[in-house]
């Protein structure tokens, strides 16, 4: 959730099956949809606003948070299951994957922005998220955001000039990340931006001014009046094409779309930025409203950008459906959690967020207003003629949720006739048995008080908590390798059972992070090291005792994530239109956030600047709809992509080994640290060596019309089968 970023104070279960074969079973397969499609490359995009020939007029990309395909409980239907218009949707008219995965750290910023940019935290530099820290010269550290617009640099809230100098979203080389709107706005297409991470302004303080100018009256407003100027400025904007019926043509308060670190250039384009200025163009008629005709406003009622946790699918979809309307074929948007109450505070201009558990009735209240939203939602694009026939949909989540409990008073309970029965307690021992909320981890208290170790440090906290010694000592040092330990040492009491356990389950440093795609073009922002503690805890750092409780349940935050849990790190993506089969929903096809976005650009016929760390989900496609260059060798490409995966992603067979090789040598005396770092450093580099062979090979074919060579091909899958092989032994000696 987004307004968890700073992180408050408050079983390692992957899957490693290498998907082999290129062919995928429907578990509802119907008719195949003809479609005419034009390949990338040599003939026109099928994306008609980019001047293309093809049947694509309309793009929906929608991005919840936390919202599940799997159950939580096994007797309460899970988030999707209470959508059934949105679930029916996907299975009818196109597939839903329940096989995706997140990238690591797994939370909502890199989850989101891995999605919209095809690339792992490594390229984009949000690694830990929702925040993160950074080394200052004094050897302790700063916190940077990572909610910030794409071109800002880091955004420190305790100072306006943050010690590290590096762009927010960085590339591995130190350059600011190329833009997701940039090859729609490019060939001819507005892109709206409705709550999408960075895509978006985010903090009034350095964006409007940035935006604006120093002395405009939108910089005048965020200093006399900070609260409207969020709800005016942040969350909603508009990326124009240069034509002349964009939304900045019909405009007066267009401003400069400045990229000047975009590959190739980004000269001349221009933006719409907030509410302000986008809801005149897409509602001339007057306010503009949600989908059940509500003005939307701010908590104070305000009309304008509500907050992201305001960003109910009725106010979400409400802003798609009007810029679609209006011009903007493109729309990328964002729906918050369901699973907390988003309760709006007139007189604090806020909105309070409350935890519930699973089947709870504000819980299920809320998910049948948000399916109710998706039919009205589908309801007026077809009257609008926005269709599966000429629109390519995209419906996914950031991560999932570990849900921290006990049992319902009444277990037999389904919420949606019989509400399931919690209680709300803050406890530290004996807590009520049907009571929720994470338990609360006080790791400084807890290593002093049960290890002596006091060695300063900071820690982002999570249920990951990224540590920062201070002075960034090496890997290597003394310091660190005590550190680690001891940290591997601590335990527990649980509230809920009374049990004392272990607080970690996993750990990794910095050389596992390189294979997890963890370091980023940044050193400042590389952390020490990352606990993956038990998923029921959530650490943080205050006091370096325990007079006051160390562990505690905290009932406001009830849904943990961040970690590696299967419930977690296993997602579901969505895809209809003219491009993709109707499979109905498979599990058969393993994915994770990286391939949505070379998947939907090589559908609509266009390109990035730069190369994706994922792959063209080829099985998604009708045959005719794919280049020729990915149809021919099919299973071979197949086979390629799925040995891809395993070796590449974080959640893939190698990266699951990763974490636990790392684990061990970590924990482990010093000459056993050396011998798996040592084995996991040639693990790594050969991976990576591999990797890029066939990243090289699937890109040039999905986006360069060059025919994947049978014969190397089949070299680099035997490559990187023997990686895995290599991966399983190293991990059975550990």
């Amino acid at each position: 959730m987004r307004s968890r970023m700073l992180g408050i104070a408050s079983g390692l279960a992957l899957v490693f099956t290498l998907v082999a074969s290129g062919g995928v079973a429907a578990s509802a397969a119907r008719g195949a949809r003809a479609a005419s499609l034009a390949s990338p490359q040599g003939a026109a995009p099928a994306l008609q606003c980019a001047g293309g020939s093809g049947p694509v007029k309309h793009v929906i990309y929608v991005q919840f948070d936390n919202t599940h395909l799997l159950r939580d409980r096994p007797g309460v239907p899970s988030d999707l299951e209470q959508m059934p218009h949105l679930l029916s949707f996907m299975r009818r008219n196109g597939t839903l994957l329940s096989n995706d995965h997140t990238v690591l750290i797994s939370h909502t910023a890199n989850g989101i922005v891995s999605s919209l940019t095809g690339v792992y935290p490594d390229n984009h530099g949000q690694a830990v998220s929702n925040s993160f820290r950074y080394y200052k010269p004094d050897g302790t550290t700063g916190t940077g955001v990572s909610f910030a617009y794409w071109t800002d640099g880091i955004f420190d809230p305790a100072t306006t000039t943050p010690a590290d100098p590096s762009f927010n979203m960085v590339t591995a080389k130190g350059r600011n990340a190329p833009a997701p709107w940039v090859p729609y706005t490019r060939a001819g297409c507005d892109f709206g931006a409705v709550g999408t991470a960075n895509t978006i302004l985010e903090n009034i303080g350095p964006d409007v001014p940035k935006v604006f100018g120093a002395g405009s009256p939108e910089a005048q407003e965020v200093a006399s009046n900070p609260k409207l100027a969020f709800t005016d400025f942040v969350g909603i904007g508009v990326h124009c094409a240069k034509t002349s019926g964009s939304a900045c043509a019909r405009s007066d308060h267009a401003r400069p779309d400045l990229l000047p670190d975009e590959p190739g250039g980004y000269d001349g384009f221009q933006g719409l930025f907030g509410a302000k200025y986008v809801d005149p163009v897409i509602s001339p008629n007057g306010p503009l409203t949600d989908l059940d005709g509500k003005p939307i406003t701010d908590p104070a009622g305000n009309p304008g950008f509500p907050g992201f946790d305001g960003m109910s699918a009725s106010v979400s979809l409400g802003w798609v459906a009007a810029m679609q309307e209006h011009g903007i074929p493109v729309t990328y948007a964002y729906i918050s959690d369901a699973h907390d109450l988003h309760t709006p505070n007139p007189a604090t201009d806020t909105i309070t967020n409350s935890a519930q558990g699973p089947g709870e009735a504000g819980y299920v209240q809320q998910l049948r207003a948000y399916d109710q939203a998706f039919a009205k939602f589908f309801q007026r694009l077809q009257r609008d003629g926005i269709t599966p026939e000429n629109t390519e949909f995209v419906f996914t989540v950031e991560e999932g949720d570990h849900f921290v409990g006990g049992q319902p008073a009444n277990p037999g309970c389904d919420g949606v006739t019989t509400p399931c029965q919690w209680s709300h307690v803050s406890c530290a021992t004996d807590c009520p048995s049907n009571d929720i909320g994470e338990i609360n981890a006080n790791l400084r208290g807890l290593l002093a008080t049960q290890r002596g170790n006091t060695t300063p440090f900071d820690v982002h906290a999570d249920m990951a908590p990224a540590f920062y010694l201070h002075g960034n000592p090496d890997r290597n040092a003394a310091v660190t390798r005590t550190f680690e330990r001891d940290m591997g040492a601590v335990t527990a009491t649980d509230p809920y059972t009374g049990r004392t356990e272990p607080v970690t389950d996993k750990l990794v440093d910095r050389v596992g992070m390189r294979t997890l795609h963890m370091i980023t073009g940044d050193p400042l922002r590389t952390p020490t090291f990352v606990d993956f503690l038990d998923p029921d805890y959530f650490g943080f750092a205050a006091a370096a005792d325990c007079a006051t409780p160390c562990v505690s349940v905290q009932p406001g935050f009830a849904w943990n994530h961040g970690g590696i849990a299967p419930e977690i790190a296993t997602t579901w993506v969505g895809f209809a239109g003219p491009a993709f089969r109707q499979l109905g929903q498979t599990g058969r096809i393993w994915t994770d956030h990286t391939d949505l976005r070379p998947t939907m650009l090589s559908s609509l016929g266009l390109r990035d600047d730069y190369t994706h760390d994922g792959r063209v989900i080829t099985e998604l496609f009708h045959p005719h709809a794919l280049p020729q260059s990915l149809r021919a060798n099919a299973n071979t490409v197949h086979r390629l992509g799925a040995v891809y995966k395993q070796i590449n992603a974080p959640f893939g067979a190698l990266g699951g080994a990763t974490i636990e090789v790392s684990t061990a040598a970590l924990l482990g005396d010093d000459t056993t640290y050396q011998r798996l770092e040592r084995a996991l450093e040639r693990l790594t580099t050969d991976r990576d060596a591999v990797a890029a062979a066939i990243r090289q090979l699937l890109e040039a074919a999905a986006f360069d019309g060059r025919r994947v060579d049978e014969r190397h091909a089949q070299r680099l899958i035997r490559q990187g089968e023997k990686l895995l092989e290599r991966a399983r032994k190293l991990e059975r000696r550990t």
